[in-house]
């Protein structure tokens, strides 16, 4: 998807021309319906396992489709809220709304705009890499949950990305990510949550495979030839593509890369 946004411009959506913010949207609802991003947020639900009647949290709802998931689930004797820091993506999401029991509301993960214990479970998906303070988003997570509620973390680890058939993907990452706390996002949430005081933490990894340059750049923005242009050396750009190029023609090239899901509870007063 030769359109995907820069990575800052999810930190500062509303900031952005309406076009670059079309774009965003546009990328959040292809990567959504990616069957590699589905098989993620299968496992995640198997894991938060919503159920009937209860309240919760979803923390960076973007366009609000996992929200409305959860509406489904908790039912009409339950109350799904969905926070997005983009008034733009709030906007979005509300104008999608099917009637199921979802308020949608702008709102800082690291500060939201709720008493303390207000949800049975807080669901958050690919937000802990774009923020500058993950720790203090994790424990503000864990004061809105009740005790004995639940915080699920799902976050992208781009440091564990693997590769055949083409080269130099080691330097690309290190490139692109060196400094950024988003290269590790995902593995480092177990540890955020036990330094938060969250118990019974648990983690699962999944690890997404992509068999064509074309279908891992829907996902992964390494693979983006816009986005690259603008982040590696001219020299770096060109040996990577080529070799992706020549792996793409001979059809033997393969990425992955892993997302973790972690779990944690709030301690029973």
């Amino acid at each position: 998807m030769n359109t995907r946004p820069t990575d800052n411009a999810f930190a500062r959506i509303d900031a952005v021309s309406a076009e670059m913010q079309g774009k965003i949207i546009d990328y959040l609802d292809v990567v959504a319906g990616h069957p590699e991003m589905q098989r993620v947020r299968t496992a995640a639900s198997a894991i938060f396992a919503p159920s009937e009647g209860e309240r919760l949290l979803d923390a960076g709802c973007g366009a609000g489709e996992v929200a409305r998931e959860l509406g489904a689930q908790v039912g009409g004797t339950g109350a799904v809220f969905a926070v997005d820091r983009s008034q733009q993506a709030v906007a979005v999401a509300q104008a999608r709304h099917d009637g199921g029991p979802v308020t949608y509301l702008a709102g800082d993960v690291t500060a939201l705009d709720f008493p303390d214990d207000q949800f049975d479970g807080v669901r958050c998906e690919r937000v802990m890499q774009h923020l500058a303070d993950p720790d203090a988003a994790i424990t503000e997570l864990a004061r809105v949950t009740r005790p004995g509620g639940r915080v699920c973390v799902i976050d992208t680890d781009w440091a564990s990305s693997v590769g055949d058939g083409f080269d130099h993907l080691d330097e690309v990452v290190s490139s692109f990510f060196t400094g950024h706390s988003a290269a590790t996002a995902g593995r480092s949430v177990r540890s955020r949550m036990v330094r938060s005081g969250l118990r019974e933490t648990s983690v699962l990894p999944v690890t997404l495979r992509f068999l064509s340059p074309a279908d891992a750049e829907v996902v992964a923005p390494i693979f983006s030839r816009a986005l690259m242009r603008e982040h590696l050396s001219e020299e770096l750009f060109d040996r990577f593509f080529s070799s992706v190029d020549r792996s793409a023609d001979r059809g033997d090239f393969l990425y992955a890369f892993t997302m973790w899901i972690s779990l944690g509870h709030v301690a029973l007063t």
